[in-house]
């Protein structure tokens, strides 16, 4: 394992980037019949509304989208046919298919092109804290500060019980787009990969091996990633406040 020290160095907003979006998985915990990302979300597939979300951000160059080998949805999207979309065939795991779409990016952009690799099914980050990560640090992930009581358990599976209370004011809950230049992703994720494959869950924690120390930039509370059945609904009623906020706006302006 790499231990070396790297230190945080300020950075220029990105104003050209790419983002990553895997989205490959099965969603086995949402017990459906269908991959996650494309359950429905107000009249919508769930994806869809990811991806017009990212089409939205400032200076963005282009997406690759990880899908499945024997994925026929994702071309069915009409955000698929934005001429910045591309698709590449995803993997097994997570790491796997951001590493196929690192390997594609790495034949059409520069090894220190941003990346910001963000959650098929996060579809509600907001434009604010996408500025807030592009103005942070080379290496760099939007979190969440805990606000519970964190609990250790004694045990993992059957009946668990608290070990210990751990001191929250260090926990952050890792959230998406995880932000990175491209070659050295593209590294930490081979080399993790490599040498402790079930370490990597996500992009930050593969830089953390490679011996970075990814910025955390504090996100909202509505970038929530879907991940259970009630947090479909959740979704679609924060969608749904948003839509009546801009008819207000649009109104007022007019």
């Amino acid at each position: 394992m790499n231990t070396r020290e790297h230190s945080p160095e300020p950075t220029p907003v990105a104003t050209s980037y790419w983002a990553i979006v895997p989205a490959a998985g099965s969603g086995k915990r949402m017990g459906a019949g269908k991959p996650k990302q494309y359950l429905p979300l107000a009249g919508k597939p769930l994806i869809a509304h990811t991806l017009e979300n990212i089409l939205q951000w400032p200076g963005l160059t282009g997406i690759v989208v990880a899908i499945a080998a024997d994925d026929r949805e994702f071309e069915k999207l009409a955000a698929a046919q934005d001429p910045r979309v591309h698709t590449v065939t995803g993997g097994a795991e997570r790491a796997d298919s951001v590493l196929a779409a690192l390997e594609f990016l790495s034949e059409h952009a520069d090894p220190e092109t941003s990346v910001l690799v963000h959650d098929a099914a996060r579809p509600l980050v907001s434009g604010r804290d996408i500025e807030s990560l592009l103005a942070a640090g080379p290496t760099a992930l939007l979190a969440q500060p805990a606000s519970d009581t964190v609990k250790q358990s004694r045990d993992k599976h059957g009946d668990p019980s608290v070990e210990q209370t751990l001191c929250r004011d260090r926990i952050w809950l890792a959230q998406t787009p995880q932000k990175a230049p491209l070659a050295v992703l593209c590294n930490a994720l081979k080399t993790g990969l490599a040498q402790a494959p079930q370490s990597i869950t996500d992009e930050a924690s593969a830089l953390e091996m490679a011996g970075y120390h990814p910025q955390l930039v504090p996100a909202c509370r509505s970038n929530f990633k879907i991940t259970h059945p009630a947090d479909l609904i959740l979704a679609e009623a924060l969608l749904q406040h948003r839509q009546t906020l801009e008819n207000i706006q649009s109104g007022t302006q007019a």
